[in-house]
């Protein structure tokens, strides 16, 4: 699925409902909310806080999932473009910041 595809699915979703979206710094506030969660997640399977033994097991998929529904929610609310954001900050790494970091010689070793 395309960028433009994801913010038209999110867009007919929204737009069935009289709410429609919330204001920037709301939809900002879901974001932060989100990165909480997800952040939870990686905790609990890579850093040093286990869950408890009674909490359900969590998804970071599905935080991740969940990110990416919000911020595409605050892209159409703003009327931006979510692909030709892309692809000015790739434009950005990719010149910039292109030998900022050690090439690997061979790609195949990733």
């Amino acid at each position: 699925m395309q960028l433009q595809e994801v913010q038209t699915r999110v867009d007919e979703y929204i737009r069935q409902f009289r709410e429609g979206y919330f204001q920037p710094m709301t939809l900002v506030v879901r974001l932060a909310e989100e990165l909480g969660e997800l952040a939870r997640e990686i905790n609990h399977h890579y850093g040093e806080k286990p869950k408890k033994q009674d909490e359900p097991e969590g998804d970071i998929a599905l935080e991740l999932g969940d990110l990416l529904f919000v911020l595409t929610c605050l892209a159409n609310r703003l009327e931006i473009d979510m692909e030709k954001a892309f692809m000015a900050v790739m434009e950005k790494f990719e010149t910039r910041d292109k030998d900022r970091w050690t090439r690997i010689e061979d790609p195949k070793q990733l």
